[in-house]
């Protein structure tokens, strides 16, 4: 049978057409890297898989993760991918909790490569957003998720900075990188933002910051800092590998510290989590 809306023009299955996951495949409580091959990564830290799947460049995984349901689904690079992504598990879950563990650039000096920056806010200079909302509308991360992400960076001993990201819509030109054979619109791009405090580059918050805020869901977002846009300094080697493993360890500790919120905000029969239940829910 057709879809009822002939805008869609998809195939009428449960199974979504991009991420080729169903009804029941996913948890409430999400990772989302950028990178497939590093789904498997985070696999490796979890207990009880049940479920493996890759299409594209969307490679999914659910297990447990300390007797909790979680599940990562790659978004690959970019705005656009991730609203692929959003769009398609917003279709077969109920109200998801994301939190995207990605890489990126920093702009600040004092901070560091191997860091990690959690998102606060974001620059929306991606376009896919501008579909959903008006342009001066802001991507902004929920309090709750970047309370957790600040707290399991803390549990974890990760140095973590907080603050405003840039999300670009691609990786040279976009974010100000010369291209010998081609003219760059806005070369003195990264030291404008590093004057409005903005702490780093990525291709990916704005969007899924907008998007959940949109459906009504948690997001937030942690990167490993592997480069330096002040010193044109990158990691390498095993210094990478540390901070790759950093960010995900903070992704998870961070998932299950929300769903702990969730619980202490049930138990106390409140609405929205606050630093008082989270502190009750401790002693």
């Amino acid at each position: 049978m057709p879809n009822a809306d002939p805008r869609v023009s998809l195939p009428d299955t449960e199974r979504q057409y991009h991420i080729a996951l169903g009804p029941g495949d996913l948890a409430e409580y999400i990772l989302l890297p950028g990178d497939p091959d590093r789904t498997e990564r985070i696999a490796a830290r979890l207990d009880d898989v049940e479920m493996r799947r890759r299409n594209r460049e969307f490679a999914s995984v659910t297990g447990t993760f300390r007797g909790r349901r979680v599940s990562v689904v790659s978004t690959g690079i970019g705005t656009d991918n991730v609203e692929i992504v959003v769009a398609e598990i917003l279709a077969i879950t109920s109200r998801p909790t994301f939190i995207r563990v990605g890489s990126c650039g920093v702009l600040q000096d004092g901070v560091e490569l191997g860091d990690l920056v959690i998102t606060s806010g974001a620059v929306r200079l991606e376009a896919t957003t501008h579909y959903f909302v008006h342009e001066n509308y802001p991507a902004v991360a929920d309090y709750s998720a970047v309370a957790a992400l600040i707290e399991a960076a803390s549990r974890l001993g990760h140095r973590a900075h907080v603050g405003v990201t840039a999300t670009a819509p691609g990786f040279f030109g976009a974010q100000g990188r010369p291209i010998p054979q081609l003219p760059v619109r806005f070369p003195d791009l990264v030291a404008e933002l590093a004057r409005q405090r903005v702490l780093n580059f990525e291709m990916e918050a704005s969007a899924l910051l907008v998007l959940a805020t949109l459906a009504g869901c948690r997001a937030g977002v942690v990167c490993a800092a592997y480069a330096k846009r002040t010193t044109g300094a990158f990691v390498e080697g095993e210094l990478k590998d540390q901070a790759e493993a950093a960010c995900i360890d903070t992704g998870l500790e961070a998932l299950c510290l929300l769903a702990e919120m969730d619980d202490a905000v049930r138990a106390a029969g409140a609405v929205h989590w606050r630093p008082s239940l989270w502190a009750g829910a401790a002693s």
